[in-house]
């Protein structure tokens, strides 16, 4: 216990001295004004000369539509890309093992997730992919669908910092500088760091070896740490390997499941930083930086607490106490597996080191709920921040109607145009995560695909069509979604998530824009303390939570009174 409390004493520091670094050197980056100054010069030529080199204008400023259908537009052309890759990979080089080329259905499904920073996979990698598909399609995907959510959520940065204009930006200058200046040289460093720790990077044919027993066993190999990398800072989640960072080849220590945990977490925080630098007011981004890090200690706390005291009817029988290690790694343990499945599911990345199928009832509860409230605790690259914006403008306008004033956000009126667009982008989580899994709940060929009965196999339905939605891309294990129904359905469920978010949050911001700032007076509600901090937790969960609280009751809560009663529920067709 006292080894777990300082390894996250030493991960809370990592990760605040991580964000604040990166939140200085991103605004730098993405806002000239904000110090990149004469020596600094040199990557304003360079990331312009790039920018031209593939057709577009650095100089022009784009309004939020043009800013959307750029982002959109460059996203489906990488869709179609990897569709492409996967359909003829027998005929790429760099397939040491022959790999055959992937279903249509499969390819829309990979093409969707990867494009959409979701990562779900319905396959393995070391038995489907070739070492061509994997670097040429995901790994380039990786970075880019990373880069367009750092993108857009600079952009809606832009919104709320500027005044009476109609530019955002411009969404391929910021592409550029998302990926040559802060994705790149960390992957570059994380990837190092991951190969002297023994993961391997080699374009090698697969190991055979003899087993002690005398069987013939096939070790795969292949760039695994330069995918690694990325898939983590990137919040991408996509294993390279089918048991993802659970296998020892992905994560073989405990520094390189530190490290992995901190890298999902620290873009996505120091969001929090650039935000309170390009506003000019530091206390709104440390406001909302409180708020996404009360909710996610509240969640590793209970997911840890779960875990630690594990199912009661096993206790009486366990040597070593009652805490649940099954689907957990040894090398980890319990606190390092509930801080790595509460920060997975916080920040839109999907990745695991332990299998969630095999989570307690409450504790596949708290991933799940990371997920259903909008993945804005902390989130995708990005993706997280404009989120959490989302219910920002919710909060003030429900702070509005509580004084009887129009509600202001950083001198900035927010009126109904502003309501009724984040009320669209909210919608679409629940659109696609209670449509979907009912849907999947009723059709038999989709309803194939539950591995067992009961409230854990309902939980099984709405966990992949959450983190489908949510772009997440991590799922319980037992569920087989490989069937054409639920590649092409999660499929849709991963464009609604993404797209549906993204073009009501830049119209926002967009809006915002043009607006002029007003001045503050004796009735403004301050947005940068507690009681802002705690009226803004309060929207998340009512509507968050209470959104899915019905689902919820009669998936993960009705097991764990099940439980608790004595019921356990096995695999379908069992006694």
């Amino acid at each position: 216990m006292a080894g777990d409390l300082v390894e996250l004493a030493l991960f809370v520091l990592a990760f605040g001295l991580g964000a604040v670094g990166l939140g200085w050197w991103m605004a730098i980056i993405f806002d000239p004004g904000a110090g990149r100054a004469a020596h600094f010069a040199a990557l304003g030529r360079i990331e312009g000369a790039v920018t031209r080199a593939f057709g577009a204008d650095p100089s022009i400023n784009q309004g939020w539509a043009a800013y959307a259908r750029a982002a959109i537009l460059f996203n489906l052309a990488g869709a179609a890309l990897i569709y492409a890759i996967l359909l003829t990979q027998p005929w790429h080089p760099w397939n040491p093992q022959g790999m055959a080329a992937v279903s249509p259905a499969m390819a829309f499904n990979i093409a969707v997730s990867f494009v959409t920073n979701t990562n779900w996979q319905s396959y393995g990698g070391e038995t489907t992919l070739s070492y061509f598909s994997q670097m040429a399609g995901l790994t380039v995907q990786n970075f880019l669908s990373a880069g367009t959510g750092i993108a857009v959520g600079v952009a809606v940065i832009r919104g709320f910092a500027r005044t009476e204009t109609q530019g955002l930006g411009n969404f391929w200058l910021d592409l550029v500088r998302a990926v040559l200046w802060l994705l790149l040289p960390l992957s570059i460093a994380m990837a190092l760091v991951l190969i002297a720790c023994g993961v391997p990077q080699n374009l090698s044919a697969y190991t055979e070896a003899t087993t002690l027993e005398g069987a013939r066993q096939i070790i795969a190999q292949g760039p695994a740490a330069s995918q690694i990398a990325i898939k983590q800072l990137g919040t991408n989640g996509g294993g390279f390997f089918n048991v993802n960072s659970a296998h020892p080849f992905e994560n073989p220590e405990a520094i390189s499941n530190f490290l992995q945990t901190w890298a999902i977490l620290v873009i996505p925080a120091a969001f929090c930083v650039l935000f309170g630098r390009m506003v000019q007011d530091a206390r709104q981004g440390r406001a909302i930086l409180a708020a996404m890090a009360i909710l996610l200690a509240v969640g590793f706390g209970a997911i840890w607490a779960a875990e630690a005291a594990g199912n009661p009817l096993l206790a009486p029988v366990l040597a070593d106490g009652a805490a649940n290690m099954e689907g957990k790694e040894v090398r980890f343990g319990t606190m390092s597996s509930a801080l790595w499945a509460a920060a997975t599911t916080a920040a839109s990345n999907g990745s695991v080191n332990g299998m969630h199928d095999s989570l307690t009832p409450l504790g596949g509860l708290d991933t799940l709920l990371n997920i259903m409230l909008g993945e804005i605790i902390f989130g995708g690259v990005g993706a997280g921040f404009y989120g959490m914006l989302l219910f920002v403008v919710l909060t003030v306008f429900v702070a509005g109607l509580m004084v009887g004033r129009t509600p202001e956000y950083l001198g900035k009126k927010i009126e109904a145009r502003e309501v009724k667009l984040a009320m669209i982008a909210f919608l679409s989580t629940p659109l696609g995560t209670l449509v979907g899994a009912g849907l999947a709940a009723v059709v038999p060929v989709a309803v194939a695909a539950v591995q067992d009965p009961g409230p854990h196999g309902l939980t099984e339905i709405l966990y992949a069509y959450a983190s489908a939605t949510g772009n997440n891309g991590s799922a319980f294990g037992g569920y087989g979604a490989g069937s054409t129904w639920h590649l092409t359905a999660q499929g849709i469920c991963m464009l609604l998530g993404r797209y549906a978010i993204i073009v009501p949050l830049l119209a926002i911001a967009g809006a915002l824009a043009a607006k002029r700032r007003v001045a503050v007076t004796a009735g403004t509600f301050p947005t940068h303390g507690s009681l802002f901090v705690g009226l803004l937790i309060g929207v998340i969960l009512i509507l968050g939570g209470l959104t899915f609280f019905p689902a919820l009751a009669l998936g993960p809560v009705a097991e764990h009174l099940a439980m608790t009663a004595g019921q356990t529920f096995g695999a379908v067709g069992a006694e």
